[in-house]
């Protein structure tokens, strides 16, 4: 039960994230399975990316329904997150644990940088 409660802590806390700022599934997702919550970075990863279908569904309506969203943006950038999206989710299980981390922290770090100096 602890558990459980501990998940939908961090589900609540990654959807105000993911409202606010448009991330959360992976940044604060993964890390907090793997680190906090003890789970196998595959499998917190894929948990990670599957969570941000309703997160994304629930902001996507109230951005739309507030005006704040470019259609055509939208459009071009979903069309190289579908094919992106499919080959991640093939190359996932082919990544070892180590470095599936040390990529992905290359990529949080990186992302820290450029908002720490914009």
């Amino acid at each position: 039960m602890k558990k459980t409660a501990g998940l939908i802590t961090l589900g609540f806390i990654t959807g105000i994230l993911n409202g606010l700022f448009g991330s959360g599934g992976g940044t604060i997702v993964v890390p907090a399975l793997v680190f906090l919550f003890l789970i196998e970075d595959h499998k917190a990863h894929a948990s990670a990316i599957a969570v941000i279908l309703p997160l994304t569904i629930i902001s996507s309506f109230i951005y739309i329904e507030k005006g704040v969203y470019d259609i055509p943006l939208t459009i071009k950038v979903g069309l190289g997150t579908v094919l992106g999206g499919y080959i991640g989710a093939r190359l996932l299980n082919k990544l070892s644990s180590s470095l599936l981390k040390k990529i992905f922290g290359a990529f949080m770090i990186i992302a820290a940088l450029r908002m720490w100096f914009s």
